[in-house]
């Protein structure tokens, strides 16, 4: 009887431990929407308006990963993930004259030297984030 359980245990021990083979075949490949997260810096727009806002005070108010003042550029990108040109001119229009109840009841400031085109590069920025 022991001369059988020796057998087993070590058999049973075996398939446990498994191989490392199986474990690398379930993990999942490099899906499309990493590749872009990566990618997202060597746009034109992404450097442009990441350029502008640090040109500007923006990051006094705003970051990109947490809740300050105002809200996180990435909750902004998710919030308007799949915005149209007229959501990126309100946004733009937003950022120049201000505004405020969109994201609670802090006020964002107006920043009326800052052209349309400038602010819209901005905003491209942001929503590139969410990529």
């Amino acid at each position: 009887m022991k001369k059988m359980m020796i057998p087993a245990a070590f058999l049973l021990f075996a398939i446990a431990c498994g191989s490392n083979e199986e474990k690398k075949a379930e993990e999942p490949a490099t899906t499309a929407t990493e590749e872009k997260k990566e990618d997202v810096s060597a746009n034109p727009d992404y450097k442009a308006g990441l350029a502008l806002i640090g040109k500007n005070d923006c990051l006094t108010c705003h970051k990109v990963s947490e809740t300050s003042t105002g809200p996180a550029y990435k909750d902004v990108a998710a919030k308007y993930a799949n915005a149209a040109d007229t959501t990126i001119d309100r946004l733009a229009h937003t950022i120049i004259k201000g505004g405020s109840g969109h994201w609670g009841t802090i006020p964002m400031t107006p920043h009326p030297n800052l052209s349309v085109e400038d602010a819209k590069q901005m905003v491209k920025y942001v929503l590139l984030l969410n990529q």
